[in-house]
């Protein structure tokens, strides 16, 4: 009886200690997600526009309200690029995005505000959001147009895209430090391109870009949002900087 009661209390002890461990594993893991996020800097959550404004602007456009959680474009008689407040270098821009049909927008980086200079595509570079199916732009080849290109200069290795009206995913990497900068569209790299040196330059000089002097001239610069004249929607925007 004695021996019976030790192995009882063994076995309760084994299982405690199991479940101990187990809980801390499960607080462990409920805790990573908080840990990551605490990286990301929040752009715009669905809430307000508190860190972005218009192109040689302190003010954000009328041409952008928020519908829900959702920030929404419709194109005016002005131009409307809008910025974000504070300036990036080396970066993970993750965003979502939605086209309407036959729509085309795209994100820049690298944005410098110059007076004489009417809009941010002057000197940012752009990675394409497109309507692959319906506009033109994504026809032609190489795809330099289509959606996820980093814009006239490198083409995307396949096409991902979701149709206009349904949401895409962009995770857009920019690190100067390994002078390399990639696009993951829904999941699924797509784009990989240098953003400086000899590589970039010769990316340039096979372009539309390539008699801008402002143009990839700056390595830390606004993010923006383009007016292409067509309705285009975003949210879950977030970026983290690289160390």
């Amino acid at each position: 009886m004695r021996y019976l009661l030790i192995a009882v209390l063994a076995l309760v002890t084994l299982t405690s200690c199991k479940n101990k461990k187990e809980e801390e594993k499960i607080e462990s893991m409920q805790e990573q997600p908080a840990v990551v996020e605490a990286d990301w800097e929040v752009l715009f959550d669905g809430s307000n526009f508190d860190q972005w404004r218009g192109y040689l602007r302190d003010t954000m456009p009328s041409e952008w309200r928020i519908e829900g959680d959702v920030m929404v474009f419709e194109p005016g008689e002005e131009l409307a690029y809008i910025l974000t407040k504070k300036k990036y270098t080396d970066f993970i821009l993750s965003l979502d995005w939605k086209i309407s049909e036959g729509g085309n927008s795209g994100v820049l980086f690298g944005v410098s505000e110059v007076d004489s200079l009417p809009e941010p595509y002057y000197t940012g570079p752009e990675i394409q959001v497109l309507d692959n199916e319906r506009h033109p732009d994504a026809k032609a080849n190489p795809k330099y147009h289509q959606a996820g290109a980093l814009y006239d200069m490198v083409q995307p290795m396949h096409d991902v895209a979701n149709p206009a009206g349904e949401w895409n995913h962009f995770d857009i990497m920019v690190d100067h430090k390994t002078n390399s900068g990639s696009v993951t569209l829904n999941g699924t790299l797509i784009v990989e391109f240098p953003v400086e040196g000899e590589s970039w330059d010769s990316l340039v000089l096979n372009s539309k870009f390539k008699e801008w002097k402002e143009f990839g001239a700056y390595k830390t610069g606004y993010i923006s949002l383009q007016d292409h004249g067509d309705k285009v929607s975003y949210r879950n925007i977030k970026i983290k900087t690289l160390n």
